[in-house]
């Protein structure tokens, strides 16, 4: 009687704990709607992705490049904000000893803007120890810089040093268990053995991921165009970044890769295509608006993430949303606009909400633009194929869900690898010791 009396006291402890663990995922899951299915591998019984892609012309012709772009623009990203002012301080040193002699790790500040609607955002570089110059990753993260460098003395949203991390806690035990050990730390060591320098910020320091707030900060930035999108407005979030980065003598100016992961896959896919310094794309379970079709009736759906999260595409796609089959354009001719640069689709197996099988099929499209622009296209083998890091187009696949996990960062390394070898023979002067 004492044991059951002891296990019901122990019940009733926890309960509150529970009930929170359960509503805490059931929320975080949302996003995601993660069950138990998995992708269609089948795509020769899928629809073929429309419009058709005019390969020659996306290659050999600028106007017609131009108007594709223009599409985009007008119908789901708004406008790129050209001229949007960009400026960015002296480096601040956070730690000259990173990872016991691995690499450094500075902090810049960026704003983007100008008057009072201005946005700053600390932009996080880590350094591989040694000459140089080395490959650089760019990623945005969906929690601040405390929770992407823990421990270390960066800049958090209000300007002050990091103390703690969102992170810790039930929540980011949660979080982590869900989306992974990495969808907000940033695993440092396995870059700096890598040889791979990494730079990240908070995306929502500059326009935050809310849909009552969003908008009136893109209106607010002060420039002769603003973005009228989150997606487009974190694209140009990764420009400031290069801006701001640009002519360091540690980083190789030819081995400049973007990397995002959901959102901001999206986000870094648009990038590398309206801005062309863009070395390489790593656009991870990047889903519709990103690199899935459009015009898809499989997993979240264009119409249901824009309902969901209007202030992530342009007022303009209202107009659309219950004619998704007459868009003047898709996502195929994103990934062909990206040509030749590189770029790194992933996917997870039970990530059905990001829809990899029109993921595949629109990367299978854009292949011939890879081709006709003289790059490996997508390698043979279907969805089953194996990873291959050299292709123009290389997808990948894995077994789980919505996610960053130690698996996927093997990938991205071996993809920067593959793609800059040039650049990735200059190892960290610790680990070339080791």
């Amino acid at each position: 009687m004492l044991n059951v009396f002891r296990a019901l006291v122990w019940f009733l402890v926890r309960v509150p704990l529970l009930l929170l663990i359960f509503v805490t995922a059931l929320i975080m899951s949302s996003c995601t709607m993660l069950g138990l299915n998995y992708a269609s591998l089948e795509t020769a019984n899928k629809p073929v992705p429309q419009p058709e892609l005019n390969v020659a012309a996306i290659v050999n012709e600028p106007a017609y490049r131009s108007d594709v772009m223009r599409g985009f623009e007008d119908v789901l990203y708004g406008p790129w904000p050209e001229g949007l002012p960009i400026e960015w301080g002296e480096p601040r040193l956070v730690d000259a000893n990173l990872l016991g002699g691995k690499g450094r790790l500075e902090e810049i500040p960026v704003t983007i803007g100008e008057g009072e609607g201005a946005s700053q955002f600390w932009l996080a570089v880590a350094t591989p120890a040694g000459d140089g110059p080395f490959p650089l990753v760019i990623s945005q993260t969906f929690s601040s810089n405390c929770a992407a460098f823990p421990g270390y003395p960066v800049t958090a949203t209000d300007g002050t040093i990091c103390e703690g991390s969102e992170m810790e806690g039930t929540f980011g035990f949660i979080a982590t268990q869900i989306f992974g050990t990495y969808i907000a730390k940033v695993p440092l060591d396995r870059f700096m053995d890598s040889g791979i320098a990494y730079a990240s910020f908070y995306g929502s320091d500059f326009v935050p991921d809310r849909r009552t707030e969003a908008p009136a900060v893109m209106a607010n930035l002060g420039g002769p165009i603003n973005p009228t999108s989150t997606l487009m407005a974190w694209a140009y979030g990764y420009s400031a970044a290069m801006d701001a980065l640009e002519g360091r003598e540690a980083i190789d100016s030819d081995a400049i890769v973007l990397f995002g992961h959901s959102r901001f896959g999206k986000a870094a896919l648009i990038a590398g295509a309206w801005d062309r310094r863009t070395d390489g794309v790593i656009a991870h379970q990047a889903g519709f608006a990103g690199a899935s079709l459009s015009r898809s009736e499989t997993g979240e759906g264009l119409k249901r993430m824009a309902e969901s999260y209007p202030h992530w595409l342009a007022p303009e796609i209202r107009d659309w949303l219950d004619r998704l089959d007459e868009l003047p354009v898709d996502q195929h001719q994103l990934l062909g606009l990206l040509a030749p640069t590189p770029v790194l689709l992933g996917n997870g197996r039970r990530d059905v909400w990001s829809d990899p099988n029109s993921s595949f099929r629109a990367a299978l499209s854009a292949s011939d633009v890879y081709e006709a622009a003289g790059e490996p296209g997508l390698p043979a083998g279907g969805m089953k194929q194996d990873f291959v890091p050299e292709a123009g187009i290389a997808w990948w696949l894995r077994p789980g869900g919505h996610s960053i996990v130690s698996e996927d960062i093997d990938t991205f390394i071996a993809f920067v690898h593959a793609q800059f070898p040039e650049a990735s023979r200059t190892q960290s002067a610790v680990h070339a010791a080791e």
